[in-house]
């Protein structure tokens, strides 16, 4: 199958495809400081909590390039507000504040100001490099709660090559299920307001060869009701240690419907995901974007001007709707708070 890998190191800048030109057109941005990696993060140029992670650690990376002539004390104390700066990009996913956290701790270890960058680099590719490998056996795990041939499985927003490293996390799975032989049918959400469904997922099924469906937001419960879907499979940007898990809006209604239908909900999402931290979803912070995102579609008005429009990115889905968190280390299952803690240890 087709290999899509999203982000590319040269050494000294980081080249991103840019998701929001997508599938129309490919375009690969170049960025050579660390604030536009942090642009590029906020504006959804790259975007899916395990891509963030990997694009944080290559920014800390482009900070420490621009202050390496520094006595070292100032060198780590600017090192860690490009860092701070660098976290504050997008508020909801885990991996982005883990990932910058990773890096600076690796600066704090090293005694000899010149080596730290040498250092930093050799890190943030050692982050890319796992996210890989991480993604590759949550696909291994989960290819096994793959539905027969001929039955259904459907999958929300963007969770394949183009929000990580290379593979992907649910969409990983599905792919996983394929590459075994199976040949289940596979829908997929347009994913309103972005569309990253129906953008990038459906772009991606397209260049994997896996035969894929695209359906409305508001169709997946008549998908269900008829018997078309017989298990529902995301991402994650952070879950609590309950198991409560925040993903892409839209997240939680798939979940309760897929209750209501008797449809196992499934979550796929690496232990760098899970926030051991927070006790409860309740305390995940969910970032709200720009009304214009609901009330138009790039340059084009939608809603009549001086609509109100309310625009969380994320929702969060109660532990009780998930049927297993499947990881690269385990296959979690209620009660999380034991599972999950397995499985990060187990990483």
């Amino acid at each position: 199958m087709t290999e899509i890998r999203p982000i590319n190191w040269t050494g000294s800048s980081l080249q991103l495809l840019d998701q929001t030109l997508l599938p129309h057109q490919h375009v690969t941005v170049t960025i050579t400081d660390y604030r536009t990696a942090a642009a590029a993060i906020t504006e959804m140029r790259v975007r899916g909590a395990p891509a963030i992670g990997v694009t944080a650690a290559y920014a800390v990376v482009l900070a420490a390039a621009e202050l390496q002539s520094r006595e070292r004390d100032h060198f780590i104390d600017a090192l860690r507000q490009a860092g701070a700066h660098i976290a504050a990009a997008r508020p909801t996913a885990v991996n982005l504040g883990w990932a910058v956290r990773r890096m600076l701790r690796v600066a704090d270890a090293e005694p000899d100001p010149g080596s730290i960058r040498p250092r930093l680099e050799a890190e943030a590719r050692r982050i890319q490099e796992e996210d890989e490998n991480i993604n590759r056996r949550i696909g291994e795990n989960g290819r096994s709660l793959m539905p027969p041939d001929g039955q259904g499985v459907l999958t929300h927003c963007n969770t394949g090559a183009l929000a990580t490293s290379a593979f992907g996390t649910a969409l990983g799975v599905i792919r996983a299920g394929w590459e075994a032989g199976g040949r289940f049918r596979v829908f997929n959400t347009e994913t309103r307001p972005w569309l990253q469904g129906a953008r990038l997922t459906s772009w991606e099924f397209q260049q994997l060869g896996i035969p894929a469906t695209l359906v409305a937001d508001s169709a997946a419960g008549i998908l269900m009701q008829r018997g078309e879907v017989s298990c529902v499979i995301t991402g994650a940007d952070r879950v609590a240690a309950n198991g409560d898990t925040a993903n892409k809006i839209g997240t939680y209604s798939l979940a309760v419907l897929a209750r209501e239908n008797g449809i196992p909900f499934y979550i796929a999402a690496p232990t760098s995901t899970v926030d051991l931290a927070i006790a409860h979803g309740d305390s995940i912070a969910i970032e709200e974007r720009p009304e214009h995102e609901v009330t138009g579609y790039g340059a084009t008005p939608i809603a009549p001007e001086g609509t109100p429009a309310y625009n969380p990115a994320f929702d969060v889905t109660p532990h009780r709707y998930i049927a297993g968190i499947i990881t690269e280390t385990m296959v979690c299952r209620p009660p999380y708070t034991e599972s999950l803690q397995q499985a990060v240890d187990a990483a």
